[in-house]
């Protein structure tokens, strides 16, 4: 069987690091995207911009697809948020749109600390609430996953459908 590569993607708070942090822990081949290959760009361009705001937080397509093209790995789960998802979303074998309620949204929000990335500036949580309403700024060909579950049923669920994709 070949190597197979997994976009996990979800609106901020849904749960991708936790499901990252999973996967690794059960031995799993996963980039924390968010650390590993974000910065702040231009979604379309990609040239570097200053300033903070999710709709600027983007991933190095170089790096993307140097991972995809490692073959070092059965498997590599891509885990995080990226604006410009749809310059290498091509490149995955399957994508997985974590997501959650409303009321688990603004409770996980809530408890980031002020620091976090986006959790509690005003602008931020009005954003990605219309994201929430509207199922925007996530890819929409990705298989839904109810991430209001345990982490560990989440991940469950996740490997279930990539071992159902890669045997036909």
């Amino acid at each position: 069987m070949g190597r197979r590569n997994y976009l996990i993607e979800g609106l901020s708070g849904t749960g991708k690091t936790s499901v990252c942090d999973e996967l690794q822990r059960r031995g799993h081949h996963a980039i924390h995207g968010d650390r590993e290959l974000a910065y702040r760009g231009d979604p379309e361009t990609g040239v570097p911009v200053a300033g903070f705001g999710h709709e600027h937080h983007i991933w190095d397509v170089d790096k993307v697809k140097a991972l995809v093209a490692d073959r070092d790995h059965a498997a590599t789960f891509f885990c995080g948020g990226s604006r410009n998802f749809s310059k290498f979303i091509d490149l995955f074998d399957g994508a997985f749109v974590l997501h959650v309620d409303l009321a688990t949204l603004n409770r996980r929000l809530d408890e980031r600390p002020a620091e976090d990335w986006g959790g509690g500036q005003p602008t931020e949580r009005d954003r990605l609430v219309q994201w929430h309403q509207t199922n925007g700024d996530v890819p929409a060909n990705g298989a839904v996953i109810d991430a209001t579950a345990p982490i560990t049923q989440v991940v469950d669920e996740i490997l279930r459908r990539c071992e159902r994709r890669a045997a036909g």
